[in-house]
C-alpha cells in the first residue's frame, strides 16, 4: 500500500502539534536522544509532544505553529507523511501549501472552544475556512477530528452535537468526508487505540488514517507534461543527426511510450519521441505521477516551462475562470498585475474582474469589488502568454498557479482554474 501523505488543520491550539506527536510517540517513531530532550524539558511533568513538530524557537517561545513541519512514521500496514500545519489566520498560505500535495487533511475542532449549550454547535471560522481550502486544493479525503474529549463531563453527547455540526456543515459545503473520530491528543484517547467507552463503539484516528486512499493521477487521460529540465544527452542517438536533448519533467496526467507524436507548446510543434529516460535508465514507457526525460527525433526549441502534450489535446488560453484563495494581506483588486506561476513557466497577469467571494459561514457568494486576506472568490483572470490551462477539478497541475506580488515578491494567492467555456478567440494583451 502507498504512503499516505496527510496535514492536520484547525485552528490554534486546537492540539495539531500535541496529535503528532502521539502518533509519533505511540508507533514508536522518536528516537532515543529526541525522548532524552523531552523529558529534560519536562522536568517530572508529563512530555509536551507539541515540540517534536514545534522546530522553530519562535514556535516553541509562543506555542504557536508558524511554519509547515512534515514528519514520517510507519505501522504494521502502511508509511505516513504528516505535514503539521500552522492555524493561526496569519499563515494560512503555509496550510494551502501543504494541503496541494496531500491525500487526507485531518482538521481538528476544540470541543472546548465550542459552545455546547446552544441547539445548534456554531464551528470556528478556521475550521470552516481549512475544511474548504482543502475541499478546493482536491484532497480527496476529510477526516474531521474532535480533540480534547476528554475535557467534557459528558464526552458522548458532547460528540454527538458537534457531529451533527459538521456534518450539516459538510453537506451544505459538498466536502468528501471520510470519518468523524473523537480524539484527546493529550492523554492519546482514541488516537493509535480505540476508545474503551459506551458511547463510541468506531475506529481509532490511525486505524482511519491506514484505510484511506492515496491519490491516483490520471493515467487514462492525454499526455500533459511540464518541461522542468532540458539536459544534453550524454549518448548520441543511433541514426540521429544531431545532439539529442532530454526533455525532464513529471507528467501530469496521461501517458507516453517510445513511437508517440507529440506536441510542444506553445510553439505547437510536433516530433516523436524516440527514447524515453526514468531514474537514468531508458525505458518504453511512463505514466502519470512519474519523471520521465522524453528524447525528441528532431531538434526543436524547448525550454524550461514549455508544456509537451498529445496532439491536439490541449487549448491555450489568455483568458479563464478561476476560483482564487487569497493569502497576503494586500487586497487582491481588479485590474492590478501579479506574476503568475502555471506549471514551471512564470508569466504576467492581471485579475480583469472579480466576480464573487465566499461567505464561509452561509457558503453563499457575495458581491465584491476586493478580496481580502484569507478569502476565497470566483475572479476572471488574463495572462500575457498563452497557457494550456485546465479546470483543476481534471487536472491539477495544469488547473493551478500561484498569485505573486512583482512588487514584494510574496506568494499572494493560490489560482485554480474553473470550467472552461468553449474556445473562443481571445483578446490580445
Amino acid at each position: 500500500m502507498q504512503a499516505l501523505r496527510f496535514l492536520t488543520a484547525g485552528s490554534v491550539d486546537d492540539g495539531k502539534s500535541t496529535l503528532i506527536g502521539r502518533l509519533l510517540f505511540d508507533s514508536q517513531a522518536i528516537l532515543a536522544d529526541q525522548l532524552d530532550v523531552l523529558a529534560r524539558r519536562a522536568a517530572g511533568k508529563p512530555l509536551d509532544l507539541s515540540l517534536l513538530t514545534d522546530g522553530l524557537e519562535a514556535e516553541r517561545e509562543q506555542g504557536i505553529t508558524i511554519d509547515v513541519a512534515y514528519r514520517y512514521f510507519a505501522t504494521k500496514t502502511r508509511k505516513f507523511i504528516i505535514a503539521d500545519a500552522p492555524g493561526h489566520e496569519q499563515y494560512t498560505r503555509n496550510m494551502v501549501t501543504a494541503a496541494a500535495g496531500s491525500d487526507a487533511a485531518v482538521v481538528l475542532v476544540d470541543v472546548t472552544k465550542l459552545d455546547l449549550s446552544q441547539p445548534e454547535v456554531a464551528l470556528l471560522p478556521q475550521t470552516r475556512r481549512h475544511s474548504l481550502l482543502a475541499q478546493l486544493l482536491r484532497v480527496p479525503s476529510i477526516v474531521f477530528a474532535v480533540n480534547k474529549i476528554d475535557a467534557l463531563a459528558e464526552p458522548g453527547p458532547g460528540f454527538a452535537k458537534v457531529k451533527a455540526a459538521l456534518e450539516a456543515f459538510a453537506q451544505a459545503a459538498g466536502l468528501n468526508v471520510a470519518a468523524t473520530v473523537p480524539v484527546s491528543a493529550l492523554r492519546g484517547d482514541n488516537v493509535t487505540q480505540p476508545l474503551d467507552a459506551p458511547w463510541w463503539d468506531g475506529p481509532s484516528l490511525l486505524q482511519v488514517l491506514e484505510g484511506l486512499p492515496t491519490t491516483q493521477e490520471r493515467t487514462d487521460a492525454p499526455l500533459s507534461l511540464p518541461v522542468q529540465f532540458v539536459q544534453k544527452d550524454a549518448y548520441q542517438t543511433e541514426g540521429a543527426g544531431f545532439q539529442p536533448r532530454v526533455l525532464w519533467g513529471r507528467i501530469a496526467h496521461g501517458g507516453v511510450k517510445v513511437g508517440d507524436e507529440v506536441e510542444v507548446l506553445p510553439s505547437r510543434q510536433r516530433a516523436i519521441v524516440a527514447a524515453l529516460r526514468r531514474a537514468g535508465d531508458e525505458v518504453a514507457d511512463a505514466k502519470a505521477g512519474e519523471s520521465a526525460g522524453l528524447i525528441l527525433d528532431r531538434q526543436l526549441d524547448v525550454s524550461r516551462g514549455d508544456w509537451i502534450v498529445t496532439p491536439e489535446t490541449a487549448d491555450s488560453r489568455t483568458h479563464f475562470p478561476a476560483t482564487l484563495a487569497w493569502l497576503d494581506t494586500e487586497p487582491a483588486k481588479a485590474g492590478r498585475k501579479y506574476w503568475v506561476r502555471h506549471g514551471n513557466r512564470w508569466v504576467q497577469a492581471r485579475i480583469s474582474s472579480i466576480d464573487s467571494v465566499l461567505d464561509i459561514h452561509t457558503l453563499q457568494p457575495q458581491d465584491a469589488h476586493e478580496l481580502p486576506v484569507n478569502a476565497i472568490g470566483r475572479v476572471q483572470m488574463e495572462v500575457q502568454h498563452a497557457l494550456p490551462v485546465e479546470p483543476f477539478a481534471d487536472n491539477r497541475v495544469g488547473g493551478a498557479l500561484i498569485v505573486v506580488d512583482p512588487a514584494s515578491h510574496r506568494t499572494s494567492g493560490a489560482l485554480l482554474v474553473d470550467a472552461i467555456p468553449a474556445p473562443a478567440e481571445d483578446d490580445a494583451w
